[in-house]
């Protein structure tokens, strides 16, 4: 390990990308820290706490506490992230997007010019709605137009910066800019929430107590980090042998090679999906300055709060817990559908001279391949609910109240490992050994 992280600084290039990468990495947490002009970060943060294990913390947690601190990072790289996942969306419904992310290079650029024209114009709704809420219930005490239009213009155009960032760190740095800048945020959060955990289970406890109460979390939270290294990794193999043709006196082809079908087909969307949509009628009613009540509607947004959930005092909040993992298990088997066509994947293999050792050529080979895919996406997505459902499980039970949870760590494991092999795959182009050859 030492050796390779010696590898990867006597490298010139790559000393410069890591360095870049590090540089950038400052600026977001430094812009994290700066209060957005005309707004008393201390009475925002007051009003945030006594809030605090309602939908915001699920945004809080993504942002790494710049929203808590209404930086002029408040609204972070979430625009972003939901006008990809628009986009991506949109590609089934409107035929011409569907050509553009088919048209390479040239297409790739125009899907990513008008992800930054959406992602500006849902902060700008974002910062308008976040102003008049809080405006109306005095949070921002002394609004006028001019405090208005500061504060929309300073959110909005901190969420546009962060998006530059990460594109620039995909350009001039290692891995991916904004799973990187995501990455940041949540791994920001950690160290409070290790010492909210001190402060819940281990402070003031007896030495053994304490000990055995340290033990424990440290175990848990291990275990479910090999959980999700093993969901991440695991995939189904589809053999596919290829027939020998003969291009003048050469015999060409014959090669045996595989699909490989991610177990995590969808990786974290479906339970960000899931979780975007259950907060947002939370978010709506607390702008509007709704609080949940005893009566029916009480019920539903109490139910649609994750921290209701798995309480044994209140055990009737926690229907919302099984409409979110049937949202979650609707969200893997949609999203894999948007991603992965079979019937394209079979006709690619067919006319590529291709076979599924077994399986005719053509639509049986799309039905074996859908088939397939359908155990692989429910095995995917139970396991994604287990870690999902641990944190909240600690959280309803224990009164945990960690910010980070499944989701967190999905997207942190992900990641770490995606960048480590992106620096392995430059160093072993430089005929160094990298991290996972050790």
């Amino acid at each position: 390990m030492f050796d390779t992280l010696k590898n990867v600084f006597r490298v010139k290039e790559m000393r410069r990308k890591l360095l870049y990468v590090v540089g950038m990495i400052f600026i977001i947490r430094l812009g994290s820290q700066l209060p957005v002009p005309g707004v008393n970060s201390s009475v925002f943060k007051q009003w945030f706490q006594s809030n605090t294990g309602d939908a915001f913390n699920f945004f809080d947690a993504f942002t790494g506490g710049s929203f808590e601190n209404m930086s002029i990072f408040a609204l972070n790289i979430t625009p972003y992230i939901t006008s990809s996942i628009i986009i991506q969306l949109l590609t089934i419904a409107i035929p011409a997007l569907e050509e553009m992310q088919k048209d390479g290079e040239e297409g790739r650029k125009k899907m990513t010019a008008i992800t930054r024209y959406v992602t500006v114009g849902l902060a700008l709704f974002e910062s308008l709605a976040m102003t008049i809420g809080f405006g109306r219930s005095n949070i921002i005490s002394n609004m006028n137009f001019f405090k208005g239009f500061t504060v929309v213009v300073t959110l909005t155009a901190g969420s546009a910066m962060l998006m530059w960032i990460g594109e620039r760190i995909t350009e001039k740095g290692i891995g991916n800019g904004i799973s990187i800048v995501l990455c940041v945020n949540i791994i920001s959060r950690i160290p409070s929430d290790i010492s909210l955990l001190y402060e819940n289970f281990i402070k003031g406890k007896s030495i053994a107590k304490g000990m055995l109460a340290g033990v424990i979390i440290f175990a848990i939270i291990m275990l479910v980090i090999v959980f999700v290294l093993i969901l991440n990794g695991a995939e189904r193999r589809i053999p596919v042998q290829y027939s020998r043709k003969m291009v003048g006196r050469r015999s060409m082809g014959g090669q045996s090679t595989h699909i490989p079908l991610k177990v995590n087909t969808a990786g974290v969307i479906p339970i960000i999906f899931a979780s975007s949509i259950m907060s947002f009628p939370v978010v709506i009613a607390q702008f509007a300055g709704k609080s949940g009540g005893t009566g029916i509607g009480g019920l539903i947004l109490n139910g649609l709060s994750s921290s209701n959930w798995c309480n044994p005092s209140q055990l009737k909040y926690s229907w919302g817990l099984i409409l979110y993992i049937v949202l979650c298990i609707f969200f893997a088997y949609f999203y894999t559908s948007i991603t992965f066509n079979p019937l394209e994947v079979a006709d690619n293999i067919k006319k590529q001279g291709g076979f599924i050792p077994g399986i005719r050529p053509g639509k049986p080979t799309s039905d074996y391949l859908t088939r397939i895919l359908n155990y692989i996406i429910f095995i995917g997505a139970v396991g994604l609910m287990i870690v999902a459902i641990v944190p909240i499980f600690f959280n309803g039970v224990f009164g945990a109240r960690v910010s980070f949870g499944g989701t967190s760590l999905i997207i942190i494991v992900g990641v770490i490992l995606e960048t480590i092999k992106q620096i392995e795959s430059q160093l072993v182009v430089r005929n160094y050994k990298g991290f996972l050859s050790n």
